[in-house]
């Protein structure tokens, strides 16, 4: 493809992240697991939300984090995701644009009725440890139609990301089969992430059909997620995948990070981080930094460096969104 318009173009939940720091009592009160992830009908949501106590607010959405650091560190992006004409929905597409994130998705009209759902929500609770217990009501998000796919657009990128959250409804799904399509015509790369374990159990056949169909070139997985998927051990799941998808990027905690791509590994071990805040967007900003590294045609070591310092810098503190200079931070690792 000839000089395209956009490096990455993700589709995505168009959610925003309430966080507020919360004890282990109130998770056991409330029987929330730590460090699970699930999603909340409206009526939860507020009953939620009103003990929660002082939040923050901020745009969030796993894909719309990874487009928000890749921006940040010089990619040029473009979102599609559903809002709803409200107030959270004029807040998110502001937050995101601000930024640098090219976002003209419509949005859907809303109204207090059932059937015209107001824009998503997640509420983040942080632990003692950083560990982030996230409750999600999906809003409008879930209702991004296959027409919203604007099929130019798609081929003005060299990296279509999808996020695997949105695999679940129905009107996305479709709208990411489109994308797919359009991309795989186009000689678009294609990026996916699983993004957490729910995901794989509930959708791992048609994740493992899109791979078996040769139809993603960048697989995004933890170590959990992988031993999921392939029903094994993650070590063994990682150099399964490794055979059939082109490029594979696991994340491993605390152990770092590792890549395949054919017959080449790397590997990195994660950035020192002086104390953990909150680990949302941990595994979004990864694949910000090493999508800004693959873009750009770095190797597979450095573009997992880039990814290790932008989800070191974004556990470092509250919310999904860097707050430092994330391209000053790469640079320093890397003349390190």
């Amino acid at each position: 493809m000839a000089d395209p318009k956009f490096d990455v173009i993700a589709i995505g939940n168009a959610i925003v992240d309430v966080i507020a720091p919360v004890s282990h009592e109130f998770l056991r009160q409330e029987e929330l697991p730590a460090g699970s992830m699930r999603l909340i009908d409206a009526e939860r949501s507020v009953d939620l939300y009103g003990k929660m106590g002082q939040t923050k607010e901020i745009s969030g959405g796993a894909a719309a984090n990874t487009l928000a650091g890749a921006t940040m560190l010089g990619l040029k992006t473009a979102f599609i995701g559903q809002i709803a004409d409200d107030q959270l929905g004029e807040i998110y597409r502001h937050d995101l644009t601000s930024v640098g994130v090219s976002f003209d998705t419509p949005a859907r009209p809303y109204s207090d009725k059932e059937s015209e759902p107001p824009t998503g929500r997640c509420l983040v609770l942080v632990d003692p440890d950083g560990e982030r217990t996230m409750n999600t009501s999906l809003g409008a998000s879930q209702f991004l139609p296959a027409e919203a796919i604007d099929d130019d657009l798609i081929r003005s990128t060299k990296v279509l990301f999808l996020e695997g959250y949105l695999w679940d409804p129905t009107e996305p799904r479709e709208a990411m089969k489109r994308a797919i399509g359009v991309a795989r015509e186009a000689g678009v790369k294609i990026a996916f992430a699983t993004c957490a374990d729910f995901c794989v159990h509930m959708h791992g056949g048609d994740f493992r059909g899109l791979i078996n169909d040769g139809l993603i070139d960048i697989l995004f997985v933890n170590e959990e997620e992988a031993g999921i998927l392939e029903g094994s051990d993650p070590e063994t799941a990682f150099e399964s995948l490794a055979n059939d998808v082109p490029l594979v990027v696991m994340t491993c905690g605390a152990k770092g990070a590792i890549a395949a791509r054919g017959d080449e590994r790397a590997s990195v071990k994660p950035e020192p981080v002086e104390k953990v805040q909150d680990l949302t967007g941990a595994g979004d900003l990864f694949a910000a930094g090493f999508l800004s590294g693959y873009c750009r045609d770095a190797s597979l070591e450095e573009s997992l460096i880039r990814g290790a310092v932008a989800a070191g810098e974004v556990i470092s503190h509250w919310g999904a969104r860097p707050e430092a200079d994330l391209k000053a931070l790469v640079a320093e690792r890397l003349d390190a």
